[in-house]
């Protein structure tokens, strides 16, 4: 049953929630949707027993309401590390209060030094390189996990050997046919280098930036994550026909091409499109990671998606996937990708080059509802940029750890996956 409910008097407010039992004591699952008299999308998933919150021990998710004692707390967008709130201030007020004045500081204010950044937009564009990059390909979760195996090659029989082997590992055919849609929360820490001059390696360094994120998904091409760290948000997208991003200081952007997924699904969140994506692959090669010895599948975006995706000013040249999976296991213990991107100059000749590689190793895996979940894991984004007398790199490291995942979320609706109004706005009249 589906009945409005009355949040807070500080907001306007509507909740549209729907329950079902989810154990045998008692526990139900709420999928609320808050809406903001302006264009503000809050998402929440918490559990409920006898009408109050159950609190986690190590993420915050409730804010006293400080105007009034006898009111209600706001429930938070994101859940937030209890080490990023206690860095705010001296008590739970002046936190709160620090917090809310940075958020609301960040549109006219344009300094940091968080990740070694000298901007907020600088430091924004980097949670956004790390946080919440697509991946090239289209995910296809309605698909069979099988592939036939006439006419493939070699290496392309080999890896769809593999990757039935991953499936088996992760929980069978039949419990991840059974998935419908999943939600996680979890928390980050990144730290990150300066950008150096030179060839040489470089190194994260530096304090770590600490933060929180909730991340939604629905069959087919629906998914919303929203990430919070250091008090700064960034929040993407996809309803199914286009993908976006948007921060709390930039307005929101849509992504050339079509629809397509986070690559952060792909590091141990969710299998079915992990099993999806590389029975596409060919195997290539054997190494080891992290002392186990795995079959490495690769994935090369053909030039027509490469086209898609660029633009008049740049030309993605190239867009490559792994897959490492242990042999031991048949699990994926490491994903990794590199991008390059040519950035066509105004005047003259001189090409500017960026490469963006990124490795992610997963590890800690979890059955949640017969489904072999990763937990935890490291992403190492390596940015490298050259040509016309350019020659700088960059890296940025992002730890994460998953506190709550789920899946088959009842009550997750079309709604929950609305790009940004400004967005739409902005679609309406390029279509005009």
């Amino acid at each position: 049953m589906i009945n409005p409910i009355s949040i807070s008097t500080r907001w306007s407010v509507r909740a549209y929630t729907e329950c079902v039992p989810v154990d045998m004591i008692g526990k139900y699952a709420f999928v609320i949707r808050f809406r903001k008299a302006t264009v503000v999308r809050i998402v929440v998933f918490f559990w409920i027993q006898s009408l109050k919150v159950v609190s986690w021990s190590s993420m915050r998710k409730l804010c006293p309401n400080y105007d009034r004692e006898d009111a209600l707390d706001t429930v938070l967008e994101v859940p937030i590390p209890e080490e990023m709130f206690t860095k705010m201030g001296n008590n739970s007020a002046s936190r709160w209060q620090n917090m809310r004045a940075l958020m609301n500081a960040q549109a006219a204010s344009d300094k940091s030094t968080h990740l070694q950044s000298k901007s907020n937009t600088e430091f924004i564009a980097l949670l956004k390189l790390v946080g919440s990059p697509l991946i090239p390909f289209q995910a296809h979760p309605d698909q069979p996990l099988t592939r036939p195996l006439k006419d493939c090659s070699v290496g392309a029989s080999t890896a769809k050997y593999i990757v039935q082997q991953y499936i088996a590992a992760i929980g069978g055919p039949l419990a991840l046919n059974s998935v419908k849609s999943m939600y996680a929360v979890g928390q980050v820490k990144m730290a990150a280098s300066e950008m150096h001059q030179g060839d040489d390696s470089v190194h994260a360094e530096g304090k770590s930036e600490v933060g929180g994120f909730v991340l939604w998904q629905k069959n087919p091409d629906l998914w919303y994550l929203e990430l919070v760290v250091s008090g700064y948000k960034v929040s993407a997208g996809s309803d199914g026909k286009v993908a976006w991003n948007q921060s709390s200081s930039q307005a929101s952007h849509a992504n050339r091409g079509p629809p397509r997924p986070l690559r952060r699904f792909f590091q141990g969140l969710d299998p079915r499109c992990t099993a999806n994506l590389f029975l596409e692959a060919v195997s290539i090669t054997e190494k080891k990671v992290s002392n186990e010895d795995c079959f490495v599948l690769k994935l090369e975006t053909d030039s027509n998606t490469l086209k898609a995706q660029s633009s008049s000013n740049t030309e993605i040249v190239h867009h490559i996937i792994w897959g490492y999976f242990s042999q031991r296991t048949g699990l994926l213990v490491k994903f990794e990708d590199t991008k390059l991107v040519k950035m066509k100059p105004i005047k003259g000749n001189d090409n500017v080059f960026w490469e963006t590689s990124m490795e992610s190793v997963v590890g800690d895996y979890r059955y949640i509802e017969g489904i072999n979940v990763a937990h935890s894991g490291k992403t190492t984004a390596t940015l490298h940029r050259y040509g016309a007398s350019h020659n700088h790199k960059r890296k940025i490291e992002e730890t994460w750890m998953i506190d709550e995942v789920d899946f088959n979320i009842c009550g997750l609706s079309m709604d929950c996956f609305l790009p940004p109004a400004d967005l739409k706005r902005e679609q309406q009249g390029g279509e005009q």
